[in-house]
C-alpha cells in the first residue's frame, strides 16, 4: 500500500504543480490519510518532494452536544413540557430525564423563561427560541459562530476543538517520476551478475551516533571512596580488614572502655542478633583486664565502679562503628614487639535510627588512626589539616567534645564556601590509656584517630540533599549512569 501511495504521489506531481491538500488527495484516490502523510515524509527526506505542514482547527460537538442538536437543549425541553396553565414540580420532574430536568431548570431560570415556585412551575414568556440547538447545528455544518457563543458552549462542554494536520506537496530538488531505491550493501550476487555498476548506494552518515554501549557504572559512593582511599595510601596508611559486619559487644564497646550502661548499647540504638546471639571466641586474659579496668580502674583511672557482666560483652550485634575493627587491630599489634602503624578503614556500619533525609539505618564510616610513641594533640591537629586539605577542606576549626574512648576529643568543622557557614565534618581524639594499656601496648605509646561518614561529603559533592536518593532501594539508576567523575581537593 505504501509503494502504491508513493507511485501515486510522484505520478500526480509529474503532470501537476502541487498537491494542495493531502487529505483531499487521499480521499480522491482511496488511500488512508495517515499512509499518505507517512509517504510524503519519506519522500521529503529523499528530497523528491517539498512538503509544507497544514494545520486547521475546528469546533466539533461532544456526545452531549450532538444529543442537544438532535432533540433540543435541556432548557428548551423543560420549557416545552410546561403547559400554558403551568404544572406541578413533581409532574414536570416525571416528564423529563433527571439530568435534563436539573440542567433545564438552571438554564431556564437564567434565561428568565420560567418561574419556579415551591410546588408549581409556570412560564414567564409565551415563546422561546432554542438558541443552543441552533448554534450547535451551525457548528455541525461548519458555519461561522461568534466567539462569545463559542465560549458559552465550551463552558457547558458541548463542543471541543479538533486539530487537523496535513500537508501540501510540490516537486523537490531531486524529483523523479520513480524513486530509485538506494541499496545499503554490496552483495556477492551483485558482483556475480555485474549489476553493481548500475546500483545507487545509500550514502554513509558518518555523523550518526551508534547504539549506546551498555555497561557497568560506578556508584557515586564508590567514586568518593576510591578518592579517599587514594588519599590514605598517599599518606602512608594501610587498610584494616573490615569484612565482618557482625561483631561482639566486647570488641564494639567494652574494649573501647565504653560502660555497659551507656545509652548507645541499648536496643533502641543498636541491632542485636538473635542467632547466634553470643560469641564464644574472646581472649580470656584480655577480657579479665578489661573487666578490671571497668570495675575498679587502673593506670591512674578510677574506672566506672560497677559490676561488669560477661554475658553483656558476649552479645553479638551489627557493628555500630568501624572502631571495633581498630580495637582488634591494636590488640593484635600489642601482641608483638611494638612498631608504629598507620591504619585506615572505609566500610559499612549499622545504627538503629529513624530513617529521614539525612539518616539511614546503615551508612559508611571513614576512619584513620596513627599509633606511635609520644604522639600529642598537636600531632592530631596537624594530621587532620593534612588529611582534610587533600579533601579540599583547608579551613578547619576544632571544638572540644566527649567520647567514652578518647580524651581529649574534638569535633571537626570545615568552612563550606557554598553554604557560607561552618559545617561539622567529623570527630577525632586520642584513645584513652584505659583502652590501650589493658591491650598490652607500651605506656609511652599514643593513638590519635578520627572518623567521618562517607555519605556526607558525597552528598555535598554531587548536590544531593536526601540521603535516600544516594543509598538504598529508592536510588534512581539514571543518577548512577550520569554522575560525573569525582575529583576531591580540586
Amino acid at each position: 500500500m505504501a509503494d502504491e501511495a508513493e507511485d501515486a504521489i510522484l505520478a500526480y506531481l509529474k503532470d501537476n504543480d502541487e498537491i494542495s491538500n493531502s487529505a483531499n488527495f487521499a480521499q480522491d484516490l482511496g488511500f488512508s490519510h495517515d499512509d499518505i502523510v507517512n509517504v510524503i515524509r519519506r519522500l521529503h527526506g529523499f528530497r523528491l518532494v517539498d512538503a509544507k505542514d497544514i494545520r486547521r482547527e475546528r469546533w466539533v460537538l461532544t456526545e452531549e452536544g450532538k444529543t442537544y442538536a438532535a432533540v433540543g437543549s435541556p432548557e428548551f425541553q423543560l420549557f416545552s413540557a410546561i403547559p400554558p396553565e403551568g404544572i406541578a414540580r413533581e409532574e414536570l420532574q416525571k416528564k423529563l430525564d433527571p439530568a435534563v430536568y436539573k440542567i433545564g431548570c438552571q438554564q431556564a431560570i437564567k434565561n428568565k423563561w420560567v418561574e419556579m415556585a415551591k410546588t408549581h412551575v409556570s412560564k414567564k414568556v409565551q415563546h422561546a427560541d432554542d438558541k443552543v440547538k441552533n448554534l450547535l447545528l451551525r457548528i455541525q455544518n461548519d458555519e461561522a459562530v461568534n466567539q462569545e457563543d463559542i465560549d458559552a458552549l465550551k463552558r457547558r462542554k458541548l463542543i471541543i476543538q479538533q486539530v487537523w494536520k496535513g500537508n501540501s506537496v510540490r516537486k523537490g530538488p531531486e524529483y523523479a517520476p520513480k524513486r530509485k531505491r538506494a541499496v545499503t550493501d554490496l552483495t556477492r550476487e551483485n558482483l556475480q551478475r555485474g549489476d553493481w555498476k548500475e546500483l545507487e548506494f545509500k550514502e554513509y552518515n558518518f555523523s550518526a551516533k551508534g547504539q549506546p554501549v551498555e555497561g557497568g557504572h560506578l556508584h557515586p559512593l564508590l567514586k568518593v571512596r576510591r578518592q579517599v582511599q587514594t588519599i590514605f595510601l598517599n599518606m602512608g596508611f594501610e587498610e584494616m580488614p573490615t569484612n565482618n559486619y557482625v561483631e561482639s559487644s566486647f570488641w564494639n564497646f567494652d574494649a573501647l572502655f565504653q560502660p555497659q550502661q551507656h545509652p548507645a548499647r541499648d536496643s533502641h540504638d543498636t541491632f542485636f542478633l538473635k542467632v547466634p546471639s553470643s560469641t564464644k571466641m574472646l581472649p580470656e586474659d584480655y577480657v579479665e583486664r578489661v573487666k578490671e579496668i571497668h570495675e575498679s580502674g587502673g593506670y591512674q583511672s578510677r574506672g566506672y565502679g560497677y559490676d561488669w557482666k560477661r554475658e553483656e560483652a558476649n552479645k553479638n550485634l551489627l557493628r555500630t562503628h568501624t572502631t571495633a575493627v581498630s580495637s582488634r587491630m591494636l590488640y593484635a599489634l600489642a601482641q608483638k614487639p611494638f612498631a608504629p602503624k598507620k591504619y585506615y578503614s572505609i566500610d559499612r556500619v549499622f545504627r538503629n535510627e529513624a530513617v529521614d533525609r539525612t539518616h539511614l539505618a546503615e551508612f559508611h564510616q571513614i576512619e584513620g588512626l596513627i599509633c606511635d610513641r609520644g604522639l600529642t594533640l598537636g600531632d592530631l591537629i596537624g594530621v587532620l589539616h593534612d588529611f582534610f586539605s587533600r579533601l579540599g577542606m583547608s579551613k578547619l576549626r576544632f571544638k572540644p567534645a566527649y567520647n567514652p574512648y578518647t580524651e581529649p576529643s574534638m569535633e571537626i568543622f570545615s568552612y563550606h564556601e557554598g553554604f557560607k557557614k561552618w559545617v561539622e565534618v567529623g570527630n577525632s581524639g586520642m584513645f584513652r590509656p584505659e583502652m590501650l594499656l589493658p591491650m598490652g601496648l607500651p605506656e609511652d605509646v599514643r593513638v590519635i584517630a578520627w572518623g567521618l561518614s562517607l555519605e556526607r561529603p558525597t552528598m555535598i559533592l554531587y548536590g544531593i540533599d536526601n540521603i535516600r536518593d544516594l543509598f538504598g532501594p529508592k536510588v534512581d539508576l539514571g543518577l548512577i549512569k550520569r554522575n560525573p567523575i569525582c575529583r576531591l581537593g580540586l
